[in-house]
């Protein structure tokens, strides 16, 4: 840390001689930024750190940005540039398993991925499908066959899409498991019919489940009711947690904690059995590294899960489960 801090000390000594002011303010404030972030670190996290700094051409804004990667930064690398180099990192950040999420009906569908700690909607496709002739006769059958074959061909046309997003994924090893719903008996006719591609159909976990509705919520309660298949995946390991966080909160047993210095505080006592803390935490560094210090575990809630914005707003970005009370 020391020879990073000097480093950066010897840059900004000879930014007086950029020539143009606009230019020399940035890469100033910028190496500022830098050297007071790193100063404040206490210890470099096993997997290395990152420093993104700068101001933004055409808005002004500043952008600071320092955390610890999901994987060992292999490399020192610094430069001053017009934008961040993260090519180092992209591929960190790229999910290793993730599961495809698919609700039928026959007129609705939707297509999601289960990454990580978030539902993601890739896309919603609809058709219009009549419903049953009250004719009779032979006007009713060939009414039918009629509503037949559009809802085959909009079954084919969920399978493409499905197949589309999928099989990508599959090809590159990522994808590992396939989970199906919906509200009726559609899920099971698509699931029997040779609408996906025979290696999706491989990878569907266990039996198609019902689901009522479409959409962000239909796909949030597909990965409820895939739970027993699921388990130890990201997003209902960091649920069961947030669980917890609110179980002993209601229970006002001084084992569910918030805000930063009293977190701080039980960190360095070792009190903290599990941290829970938002993506963009300013001081995500620094408590990630006491709690790791102190053999507690860490929980990363990101942008895109349920509960994000309700630990950033009720709570600053963090909070802790306690192993005993620390506070009365």
């Amino acid at each position: 840390m020391g020879d990073v801090v000097n480093m950066l000390r010897q840059e900004l000594s000879i930014t007086e001689n950029i020539k143009l002011k606009r230019t020399r303010s940035k890469v100033q404030f910028a190496l500022e930024a830098a050297i007071e972030r790193l100063l404040k670190i206490p210890k470099i996290p096993k997997n290395g750190l990152v420093v993104f700094a700068g101001e933004h051409d055409e808005t002004g804004e500043t952008v600071v940005l320092v955390f610890s990667p999901p994987e060992q930064v292999s490399v020192f690398f610094y430069r001053t540039d017009k934008y961040f180099h993260t090519e180092f990192l992209e591929s960190m950040v790229e999910e290793s398993d993730v599961y495809g999420l698919l609700i039928v009906e026959r007129d609705e569908a939707t297509v999601g991925l289960l990454k990580g700690g978030a539902v993601v909607v890739l896309d919603e496709l609809e058709a219009y499908i009549p419903g049953k002739h009250s004719r009779g006769g032979w006007s009713q059958r060939r009414f039918d066959r009629i509503i037949e074959e559009m809802v085959e061909e909009f079954y084919k046309k969920v399978g493409e899409k499905a197949s589309s997003y999928f099989v990508p994924l599959l090809e590159a090893g990522k994808l590992k498991g396939l989970i199906v719903g919906g509200p009726g008996y559609s899920k099971l006719d698509f699931v029997k019919g040779d609408y996906l591609d025979y290696r999706l159909r491989k990878l569907i976990v266990g039996s198609p489940l019902d689901v009522s509705s479409q959409g962000e919520p239909g796909l949030r309660e597909l990965v409820e009711k895939a739970k027993e298949y699921i388990k130890e995946t990201k997003y209902h390991k960091t649920k069961e947690l947030l669980d917890a966080f609110k179980y002993h909160l209601a229970k006002d047993d001084g084992l569910a904690i918030y805000g930063e210095s009293e977190i701080v505080e039980s960190l360095k006592m070792g009190a903290v059995e599990t941290l829970i803390i938002a993506e963009d935490h300013p001081r995500m560094v620094e408590l990630k590294s006491l709690a790791e210090s102190s053999g507690a575990r860490v929980v990363v809630v990101d942008e895109e899960f349920m509960e994000y914005e309700w630990i950033r707003k009720a709570f600053g970005g963090a909070v802790a489960i306690l192993r005993y009370r620390t506070f009365s």
